[in-house]
């Protein structure tokens, strides 16, 4: 990947919003609700701490995990999108 995040933050590829609701109706793209999940494509090397040491993350490339509608920075990478958001941003990750 030519994105390389530093510090505590992660790259990560939202996953498809739903096009149709449970009930089958097709959605319109201005319709579908923004995705809240993705897969991590890439991690910064941890949170640098105040003696010098850095955090460990807690996910790894490959985890998909949740995170907040709002959050991080979108950004266009090779003609695909991308999410930059500091790793406590991250809700939840799926097991």
């Amino acid at each position: 990947m030519k994105l390389r995040p530093i510090d505590d933050r992660v790259v990560i590829e939202a996953m498809e919003s739903e096009e149709k609701t449970e009930g089958g109706i097709l959605l319109p793209d201005s319709a579908q609700e923004k995705p809240a999940q993705g897969k991590v494509k890439a991690i910064g090397p941890g949170k640098l701490l105040d003696n010098g040491d850095r955090l460990k993350p807690s996910v790894k490339v490959g985890d998909v995990v949740i995170y907040g509608k709002y959050s991080g920075s979108d950004v266009k990478v090779d003609g695909k999108e991308y999410k930059v958001m500091r790793e406590s941003e991250i809700l939840a990750k799926f097991e």
